[in-house]
């Protein structure tokens, strides 16, 4: 097995608001596992918020030995976005090898599509407005919050999306206090759950607020081993691959999750649908799904994710899996 890792660009369809910075493109690292003429793919984004960029992760993959296999990279790599995408890959791979889907090799039923939210970037409350009328026709809002006026941004969005479903990402961005005057007016304006309002390792006061809407561990979630920090803190939690180190631990997470009680959305960074296509299948049954990357890209991968009214559909063989 010969594993190479290289980068790709693809630019944002329009400014974002990606980790408290506004960003116009989209920079990935791209994984091929090579073994006797088949390649399977996977793809990363690494997160600078756990510490990693672009050259870090690479120079994970890079150090790889070759041969490796899923389990022994569970041992060799912690979770995270190197992980993923050469778990990924190698999911791929064994599946392009054998003739058959990922889903198949996974013991999974066969996939649907599922509906996804669409992410509102933090803006002023007037731009919103705007972006939520243009986008008033889906189903599901995600709505980036964290800064002033939070309140005026959300009576804003849903008066320009009066009949679309709404959730909120506070993204770690406010206090006890503060989230402690904001539930009632998120219940208020219809909000259905709120995602990481208070920062991770300060999330303690969780457990002594009345929860009036589930509230989802983002952050504080990366894999099983995170769950029990979550015991009556959170109602949900948001599995991305590029936390939980790739397709293999995502489904370990989720059975955990919900055998735990808690209620499951399955989420991304902003990716391609290469990045995408995994966590659908991790996405099936899911609580809330936020698989919306390649709709925030002017520009996607060859045999693309299919988005329609139905929600995002499972990848084709020709993409992955």
């Amino acid at each position: 097995m010969r594993i190479s890792v290289g980068e790709d660009t693809f630019p944002l369809a329009q400014v974002f608001t990606i980790s408290r910075g506004s960003k116009t493109e989209a920079r990935v690292l791209t994984v091929r596992a090579e073994d006797r003429g088949v390649t399977g793919m996977g793809e990363c984004v690494p997160y600078a918020r756990y510490g990693e960029t672009l050259a870090s992760v690479a120079e994970q993959i890079g150090g790889l030995p070759e041969g490796i296999d899923r389990a022994a990279l569970a041992e060799l790599l912690p979770a995270g976005a190197a992980r993923n995408a050469v778990d990924c890959a190698l999911w791929d791979r064994e599946a392009k090898a054998a003739g058959k889907r990922v889903w198949e090799l996974a013991g999974l039923a066969r996939p649907g599509p599922e509906i996804t939210a669409y992410t509102l970037s933090l803006a002023e409350p007037w731009v919103m407005r705007a972006e939520a009328r243009k986008n008033a026709h889906r189903p599901l809002l995600k709505i980036k919050l964290g800064g002033e006026d939070d309140v005026v941004r959300l009576e804003a969005i849903r008066d320009g999306a009066p009949k679309s479903r709404i959730i909120v990402d506070a993204n770690e961005g406010w206090s006890a206090d503060l989230y402690a005057q904001l539930a009632p007016a998120l219940v208020r304006l219809g909000v259905e759950a709120v995602e990481q309002p208070l920062p991770a390792g300060e999330d303690g006061a969780l457990a002594e607020m009345a929860r009036p809407l589930p509230v989802i561990a983002d952050e504080s979630c990366h894999d099983r081993a995170s769950l029990a920090g979550l015991i009556g803190k959170y109602d949900m939690v948001n599995i991305k691959l590029d936390k939980t180190g790739g397709l293999t631990e995502a489904l370990a997470l989720r059975d955990a999750a919900r055998a735990a009680g808690y209620g499951v959305m399955v989420g991304c960074m902003v990716g391609s649908s290469l990045a995408m296509a995994p966590a659908v299948l991790v996405a099936q049954g899911a609580v809330l799904t936020d698989l919306d990357g390649p709709l925030l890209l002017a520009r996607d991968r060859a045999h693309p994710l299919e988005y329609d009214g139905s929600g995002v559909h499972p990848s084709t063989s020709e993409l992955w899996g």
